[in-house]
């Protein structure tokens, strides 16, 4: 249901733009971007040779990798703190 000037289904025709512009920004970060490095930008130790070649644009050594991937903490999807209202759209 549109409001307004607004046509039929143009309110789930944004929700589904939002989304996809959100997975194609995910994808995107997800791939290193650009040339190699030759020394890691962490702890600046050589990045092998087959490790440059199998992961294209790759910034990290494995161990500052691993290291990274272990702190990630995945946030939650759920707004504990909205109001009603909020919850209600």
């Amino acid at each position: 249901m549109a409001g307004g000037w607004a046509k039929d289904g143009a309110v789930s025709e944004q929700i589904e733009a939002s989304v996809n512009d959100e997975l194609a920004r995910m994808k995107a970060r997800r791939t290193p971007q650009g040339e190699s490095l030759k020394f890691c930008a962490d702890c600046e130790e050589e990045i092998p040779e087959a490790r440059r070649t199998a992961v294209p644009g790759v910034k990290l050594c494995i161990e500052c990798m691993q290291d990274r991937d272990a702190s990630f903490q995945a946030r939650g999807g759920i707004n504990r703190r909205g109001s009603k209202d909020s919850q209600l759209k």
